[in-house]
């Protein structure tokens, strides 16, 4: 640098340098800031303008991070069903058998608190639609969900059979008791007058009868 030569030093301020947006959890920030309007209006009237003034964005910004409304939708059950799969994992750390452990499985079920219940009917509405239209995306969806759930299951049942608290052939068992609690599921929605704590007990204790090791 020649002395007639002035040295720049050019200093970009913070508020000039780009934002990174981590889009998977502005995703879910999303979600989340409409979990109760799902509630409130139900998934079949909910509408993407309606997300959109509840997140506080606009209706383009929701379409930069969901493909479709149904998208807003899978996205909030996945949210809480993490936050169901994590409650579930605090709850039987400290549970020593594998039949209590199975027994905090079906807290979805039989679970009457006003908070899980306002989840419960979520469920509800949204399996009517599985059940009553054709939609691929739901389907799909709810396969993926089962496809958890059913993993879960077996994990807890091939604990049980690591700590020799139950027979091989348990493992075998892992998708009834996934149709089973749907089957509970199904039930409590229609039919009110039924017992799903006494039948599930009834159940899983008949069950474990035959898959528990003899001593």
């Amino acid at each position: 640098m020649t002395d007639g030569q002035s040295k720049k030093i050019f200093i970009i301020k913070g508020s000039y340098l780009p934002k990174i947006v981590d889009k998977e959890q502005k995703r879910k920030d999303i979600a989340i800031s409409c979990s109760d309007l799902i509630h409130e209006v139900g998934i079949k009237k909910l509408t993407v303008a309606q997300c959109a003034k509840t997140a506080g964005v606009g209706k383009g910004t929701i379409y930069e991070y969901f493909e479709s409304k149904e998208d807003i939708i899978f996205e909030i059950i996945n949210l809480h069903i993490e936050e169901y799969h994590a409650e579930f994992l605090k709850s039987i750390k400290d549970v020593k058998t594998t039949k209590e452990k199975i027994f905090h499985f079906f807290k979805f079920v039989l679970d009457d608190s006003i908070e899980n219940m306002k989840h419960f009917n979520g469920y509800k509405e949204y399996l009517s639609i599985v059940l009553s239209e054709d939609n691929e995306n739901m389907k799909g969806f709810n396969k993926s969900c089962d496809v958890f759930f059913k993993a879960q299951i077996e994990l807890i049942i091939q604990e049980g059979i690591k700590n020799k608290e139950l027979i091989p052939e348990s493992m075998n068992f892992s998708e009834g008791l996934l149709v089973f609690e749907k089957g509970l599921a199904l039930i409590k929605m229609t039919n009110d007058e039924y017992d799903v704590q006494k039948k599930c007990e009834v159940f899983i204790n008949n069950l474990f009868k035959l898959i528990e090791v003899k001593k």
